[in-house]
C-alpha cells in the first residue's frame, strides 16, 4: 500500500493537518482540498487510490460530492462526519461510501481504515484479474462464461466456451482429443471421440480470425492454445 495516494476533502485545516501526518508517518501520499468543488478538480487531476471525505462542506457538501463522483469512479470513499444518526451513516453507504468515521476520531482508527479498505479494494481486484484471461484480442471471462474478440462478445455454446478454456488456461500444453473429451464431456461420456474436432471447427469459426489463430492443431495428438508475442 506504499505510494498509495490519499485525497482528503475537509475544510477544517487542523483535522486535514493531522490526518496528513498520520498518513505520510504511514508511507501514504497526500493531498488535500478545502471545498467539494476543489475535491472533484483533484479527483480529476490526480485520481487518488482513496478519498477521505468530509459530510460539510463549503460550495458542494460531501453527499454532492459522493453522488457526482460515484456513476464515473469507484475509487474507495471513507466519510467522515460529526452526524452520528444511524440515518446520516446509511445516507453516506447508500451513496456509495465504503465506510463512515464520525468526529470526534482517533487519527489512527482513521488510518487503519483507510488501510483496511486498501486491501480490501485490493482483494477485489485480484479475484476479478482471477476470472480473466487475456490474450489480446480475445478475452475470457470465467466467473460470467463469457468471449470477447477485439471487444465484440461471441456466443458460444456451453460445451464449446469450456473447450475453450480448457485449452486457454494451459497455453502451449498441447492436449489430446481423449483428454480433451473427459474434461469437457466428462469420463462417463461414451461419444464419439471426433466431436472434439467438430466443436473446435465450430469454435474456430465463431472466434474469426485473428482469435482463432490461437488454437492449433498438432497433427496426430490433438490440440494446444498457442499464445502469441503481440
Amino acid at each position: 500500500m506504499q505510494n498509495s495516494m490519499i485525497l482528503i476533502i475537509d475544510d477544517d485545516k487542523n483535522i486535514c493537518q493531522i490526518l496528513e501526518d498520520y498518513l505520510k508517518y504511514e508511507g501514504f501520499e497526500t493531498e488535500i482540498a478545502y471545498t467539494g468543488k476543489e475535491g472533484l478538480k483533484k479527483i480529476e487531476e490526480e485520481n487518488p487510490n482513496l478519498i477521505i471525505l468530509d459530510i460539510m462542506l463549503p460550495e458542494m457538501d460531501g453527499w454532492e460530492v459522493c453522488q457526482q463522483l460515484r456513476p464515473e469512479s469507484d475509487i474507495p470513499i471513507l466519510m467522515l462526519s460529526a452526524k452520528t444518526k444511524d440515518t446520516d451513516k446509511i445516507t453516506g453507504l447508500e451513496l456509495g461510501a465504503d465506510d463512515y468515521v464520525t468526529k470526534p476520531f482517533s487519527p489512527k482508527e482513521v488510518v487503519s481504515r483507510v488501510k483496511a479498505i486498501l486491501r480490501r479494494v485490493k482483494a477485489d481486484k485480484e479475484k476479478v484479474a482471477d476470472n480473466i484471461l487475456n490474450f489480446s484480442q480475445l478475452v475470457i471471462n470465467k466467473k460470467h462464461r463469457t468471449v470477447k474478440v477485439n471487444g465484440e462478445n461471441i456466443s458460444l455454446t456451453p460445451k464449446e466456451f469450456s473447450l475453450l478454456l480448457a485449452l486457454a488456461s494451459s497455453p502451449r500444453q498441447v492436449f489430446s482429443r481423449e483428454s480433451l473429451l473427459n474434461k469437457v464431456w466428462g469420463y462417463d461420456y461414451f461419444g464419439d471421440i471426433r466431436t472434439v474436432d467438430t466443436h473446435i471447427k465450430s469454435l474456430r469459426n465463431k472466434l474469426h480470425k485473428p482469435a482463432q489463430d490461437y488454437i492449433r492443431t498438432v497433427w496426430g495428438v490433438g490440440y494446444k492454445f498457442e499464445v502469441k508475442n503481440d
